[in-house]
């Protein structure tokens, strides 16, 4: 076997195994959600964040079969609370099978905006469309639309119920619509999501926060736009401001500079902001750190964690300004009459 055989052997393996791992996973999940055993790492998530993480995974296939692909992002900042890595997922899902069922060379968009308390993410394509009969089944595990011998590209029915079913677990809802055959056809996903602050609220929390000399403040969060943006307004509010994106970096930052305050997201990978807190407060270099939690929970057993590990403050994802203004604020009062 010469060379160009060989490639196009290790290519056809490597799509054919690709495909199977693919259905595998997906049987996975379904059997996981079935059995009610799937388990969903809730936070606050930019709904870009999603939608991103979603274009990347879908990519190759789109440019594959020479799609066109137009994204509309939200023109202000959209939070929901969910497991960023299943709606991507979820997302991610609905542009794989834009791909699949529309001809090499077609359209396909994706958007998403607020309307009230939700926000709406739609995918649309110019693809095959369905029949108006197939819609009330399309999200039954392996129900297929298409049922003839000829389904180039044609899954087993899995993906649409995968999806139906991890948005269902967010709270939300997901719908299909389409004109018929040759249609094209648009899934809209519909999930609760955190009020609009008005355009002048963060402005106004830091014209309105108490007087204060800058301090040093770490902020440990893997979510980098969170961190970043954190990071920008309280630089704003005259603090000296570091980031870190896990414990493992945060460690060595800390030692080195000696932040006044840290500001920990609870949900780190790998060691996660608990078992931080418990090595920060081993630093004999670091006796007057203060801690403070960051997290979408408040629940009694989570503040009683926080304090457990040793955390001074446990605030409630997103936090606002003022908010973090007046507790450093306490801390400088603290340390001037100490």
């Amino acid at each position: 076997m010469d060379g160009a055989h060989f490639t196009w052997c290790r290519d056809i393996i490597a799509r054919q195994t690709q495909h199977l791992t693919r259905l595998v996973d997906d049987l996975l999940d379904i059997s996981r959600i079935t059995r009610g055993k799937i388990e969903l790492r809730m936070e606050l998530v930019e709904v870009v964040d999603i939608l991103e993480r979603a274009v990347e995974t879908a990519r190759p296939l789109i440019d594959a079969r020479r799609h066109e692909l137009r994204v509309q992002l939200p023109h202000a900042p959209i939070q929901v609370k969910c497991d960023r890595f299943r709606l991507a997922q979820v997302v991610s899902n609905l542009l794989t099978n834009a791909a699949k069922y529309t001809d090499e060379g077609g359209q396909i968009h994706l958007s998403a905006e607020r309307n009230g308390d939700e926000v709406s993410i739609r995918v649309g394509d110019t693809g095959h469309g369905l029949d108006p009969s197939v819609l009330p089944h399309l999200f039954d595990l392996f129900y297929q639309a298409d049922q003839t011998l000829d389904r180039a590209g044609g899954g087993l029915g899995i993906g649409l119920s995968l999806v139906k079913r991890l948005v269902d677990l967010h709270g939300g809802t997901v719908q299909v619509f389409s004109e018929g055959r040759g249609q094209g056809s648009e899934f809209v996903i519909c999930l609760p999501c955190l009020p609009a602050l008005p355009t002048d609220a963060v402005g106004a929390a830091i014209a309105s926060a108490p007087s204060q000399d800058g301090l040093c403040v770490l902020i440990v969060d893997d979510n980098r736009d969170a961190a970043d943006s954190l990071a920008v307004l309280l630089d704003q509010a005259g603090h000296r401001v570091l980031t870190a994106y896990d414990g493992e970096t945060a460690l060595p930052v800390a030692r080195a500079q000696r932040p006044q305050i840290a500001l920990i997201d609870l949900g780190l990978p790998g060691a996660d902001g608990y078992a931080l807190a418990l090595r920060l407060r081993q630093q004999t270099e670091l006796p007057g750190l203060r801690l403070v939690a960051l997290t979408g929970y408040g629940d009694p057993e989570s503040r009683q964690c926080s304090r457990a590990a040793g955390f001074d403050a446990h605030l409630v994802k997103p936090v606002d300004i003022a908010t973090l203004q007046c507790l450093f604020a306490k801390y400088r009062n603290r340390v001037a009459q100490a």
